[in-house]
């Protein structure tokens, strides 16, 4: 006869847990159709009522039993024979005989032996445990861990309180599979669960049965908590570098704070040791970072880098801020690049200490100290970078309002210092120790602005009038410069500003390529006017010619960054965009754009060297951009001369997703000399660089097999007629939790070097990985990529909740 008492255990089961909870009963939840719930919250997810009991004494926690045959001896022992369970709110033990001891608590299970708790399972032929007192041994175990979903199994499990638990021949993965394809072993593990932390003792890594990795002691975390212990190691190789291995260590120092040290060798350079501290407070966050190398092999030289980032709340809208960055030399990131990383595009390290207030919601204002350490090229044949100008410091304060009675006012103020370093011995010829390269001085600017919407369905119309006034107090340093003799050290600017800017909006029901598609017709028109005002002797310390495009043709201004130039102005600018929309949807499917402005007077303001225009209308500006289907993409730009048929500017790319892991993207582009395009007529001299760029890159991921992927990109400049990136890679997908690649990258370090990389990684699911970790840089640099092993899902200490 089998004893199940359920009604009893339901009613003694609720009661158990409002005691616990100190919760009085609730009324009834009234029942809701599936329609009825929000799309958002249909999905599985953990309920707020799955809680861990706690705070009960085990006296007091209730007992049930489940059984074919239920027997008492004279010792107030149960013996439950046949499918036998007892359960409490903590803890399910279950067997085919199991003697209850009700006094003491004591288990003792004989066939099929199972317990679970706190989601984690033990499977044995025979299990003694103490429910009470936590107690107890399992022989030839099967477990699996409920919070961090590994398993494994063991000759002998004791268990020495609810947090404390040795395993002895021991195997353990953390990969649901039937057969894990990596697995540890060792002869003993101590868990602690409470201090998150589980130790092997001469632990053994096994991948398809062959021992690749072993140590005598390894300390892990069991939860996916952070944990002090060493991190996973990396190596590669590279042609400055050499062999690499780097073993990181992990000190979880506080909640909130914690530091990772990486010692790094490289056979071609030395021992370098790499740091990470990362803080967190109520107002305050930030990062430490930096490597020290005492004696680099190829220059007998100390090398060094370091980072700081702070970020600082003090109430009542003020803020600080820290950006902090610095090199040994100019060649650092040349010789030092992480494997796989190209960071020896770097030309400028900012370091930036801000103060600010932003209290209102009127006004904000900050004070920045701004600098740069400008890393130069010193290849061979390489031209001298100019630094740019440091701002010693800068004030700012912005006042908006937006629709006050239907206007919108902005007023934009600066005040800054500007500072040119002086030269430092670099071996370039014509530059001496010290030498002042351009002249310095301040620049106080205001932009005050008013402009009075009107949106209506359809159609829109901005009018807007500005006005820029500006303060420049230069020292020209003549003795130094004598091209800039006689200008006056000190010369104001007012200059006032009027622009309209228009659009109509049409929509008619059409179809693109068969299907319902909404077309959209967008005229606009801009028209600006800006009087001239001689500006030849203010300095240049910020401030370039704009690029033109789509956003620039409707902007105030020819010239970006600072304001040291205001291009005079008398045009219009005309546009005019086509969209196809999908009908269901609204995805976009088709866009047609182009632009074009009318000149009705010359410009006549320039930057030093260039040249008035005298075009009545500017290069045609061209875009489309097309989802030809739902796995095609591709998009064009251009801007060209409509006279001389010159191509000014041009960028085009595809993109061809048509399954999962497999991409392809190309892209090109194009931009000529600035100068050449302010200036037609502009002439090189002996030693002045042609600025003109061209470049193509290619990259893509494919499936060879059904296991195997070849991913890769290729860079090449056509104006350089060199290779400038190639990364060449395969990917293995094992049959379970694990993945193996190898990447070769070659990438150029400066205008004369180039730097060679090949690293490789075993990807255990559930472990991490064995080598240098190539997905950031793979989807860094392969638009699209995706890693062949998906991840595994989150579990819970309810995971196998009964």
């Amino acid at each position: 006869m089998r004893f199940v008492c359920w009604s009893v255990f339901l009613a003694v089961s609720v009661l158990s847990a409002a005691k616990a909870s100190g919760q009085q009963f609730a009324e009834p939840v009234p029942s809701m159709r599936i329609s009825e719930i929000p799309a958002a919250d249909q999905g599985l997810r953990e309920s707020s009522r799955l809680n861990v009991h706690g705070g009960v004494p085990e006296s007091e926690l209730s007992a049930f039993t489940i059984s074919d045959k239920l027997e008492n001896d004279t010792d107030d022992k149960i013996i439950l024979t046949g499918n036998a369970e007892v359960r409490r709110n903590d803890a399910v033990v279950k067997g085919q005989r199991i003697d209850y001891q009700r006094g003491t608590g004591q288990v003792d299970v004989w066939g099929d032996g199972y317990l679970m708790r706190d989601g984690n399972v033990v499977k044995g032929p025979e299990i003694h445990y103490n429910l009470d007192s936590e107690t107890g041994e399992i022989t030839n175990a099967d477990f699996w861990l409920g919070a961090g979903g590994g398993s494994g199994t063991s000759a002998l499990t004791q268990v020495f309180s609810r947090s404390q638990m040795r395993m002895t021949d021991m195997e353990y993965a953390a990969c649901p599979c039937p057969d894990p394809a990596w697995y540890i072993s060792a002869p003993r593990v101590d868990f602690d669960f409470d201090e998150n932390e589980g130790v092997a003792r001469n632990g053994v890594l096994f991948f398809k049965g062959v021992p690749i990795l072993a140590s005598p002691y390894l300390s892990f975390p069991i939860r996916k908590e952070r944990k002090s212990g060493f991190l996973i190691p990396s190596y590669g190789g590279s042609s400055n570098s050499g062999y690499e291995f780097a073993l990181p260590y992990y000190f979880n120092l506080a909640p909130n704070y914690d530091l990772t040290l990486t010692p790094r060798y490289m056979s071609k350079r030395g021992l370098q040791l790499g740091a990470e501290y990362r803080y967190l407070g109520r107002s305050y966050s930030g990062m430490l970072a930096g490597t020290y190398l005492p004696n680099d092999k190829q220059t007998q030289e100390k090398r060094w880098m370091y980072t700081w980032r702070h970020e600082h709340r003090f109430g009542h809208g003020f803020y600080a801020s820290a950006d902090i960055n610095a090199v040994s030399d100019d060649n650092y990131f040349r010789d030092f690049s992480t494997i796989g990383v190209n960071q020896a595009s770097i030309d400028y390290l900012p370091r930036v200490l801000t103060v600010g207030w932003a209290g209102s919601p009127y006004w904000q204002a900050s004070v920045q100290h701004y600098t740069y350490q400008t890393i130069q090229d010193t290849t061979a044949g390489a031209s001298y970078r100019y630094p740019q100008f440091n701002k010693e410091p800068e004030l700012f304060v912005r006042g908006a309002r937006y629709d006050w009675n239907g206007f919108d006012l902005v007023s934009l103020n600066y005040a800054t210092k500007f500072v040119m370093p002086r030269y430092k011995g670099g071996g370039y010829p014509g530059l001496v120790d010290g030498q002042r390269l351009r002249p310095d001085g301040t620049r106080m600017t205001s932009y005050n602005a008013i402009s009075f919407p009107v949106v209506k369905p359809g159609w829109y119309v901005t009018p807007k009038a500005a006005l820029h006034m500006s303060q420049y107090n230069t020292n020209w340093y003549p003795g130094q410069f004598p091209q800039f003799s006689g200008r006056p050290g000190s010369e104001s600017r007012v200059v006032p500003l009027f622009s309209i800017d228009s659009g109509l909006m049409f929509e008619r029901d059409t179809h693109f390529f068969g299907n319902p598609s909404v077309q959209t017709l967008e005229p606009r028109l801009y028209y600006l006017r800006v009087p001239y005002r001689d500006q030849d002797n203010l300095p240049v310390y910020d401030t370039g010619i704009a690029t033109f495009n789509f956003a620039q043709a409707f902007d105030e201004n020819y010239f970006s960054g600072g304001w040291d130039r205001i291009a005079d102005a008398n045009q219009l600018t005309v546009g005019l965009t086509t969209r196809w929309l999908d009908a269901d949807t609204g995805f976009e499917r088709l866009s047609l754009s182009a632009a074009q402005r009318i000149y009705f007077d010359d410009r006549r303001v320039t930057l030093p060297g260039g040249a008035p225009r005298t075009d009545k209308k500017s290069d045609y500006l061209v875009g489309v951009n097309a989802a030809l289907t739902d796995k095609l993409n591709v998009r064009f730009d251009a801007q060209f001369n409509p006279e001389s048929n010159d191509r000014n500017r041009m960028t085009a790319g595809l993109r061809w997703n048509p399954k999962r892991l497999a991409t392809l993207s190309a892209s090109y582009r194009y931009e000529r000399d600035p100068r050449q395009v302010s200036n037609p007529d502009y002439v090189y001299g002996p030693n002045d660089p042609n600025l003109t760029k061209e470049q193509v890159s290619v990259s893509g991921q494919w499936p060879l097999t059904s296991k195997i992927s070849l991913m890769g990109r290729i860079d090449y400049a056509i104006d350089e007629k060199r290779t400038t990136q190639s990364i060449m890679g395969l990917e293995y997908q094992g049959d379970c939790c694990w993945a193996a690649r190898v990447v070769f990258q070659r990438y150029a370090v400066s205008l004369g070097d180039k730097n060679t990389a090949l690293f490789l990684q075993l990807e255990l699911n559930g472990l991490g990985s064995l080598g240098t970790d190539p997905l950031g840089f793979l989807g860094r640099n392969i638009r699209g990529y995706q890693s062949a092993t998906p991840p595994i899902p989150d579990t819970t200490t309810f995971e196998r909740y009964e």
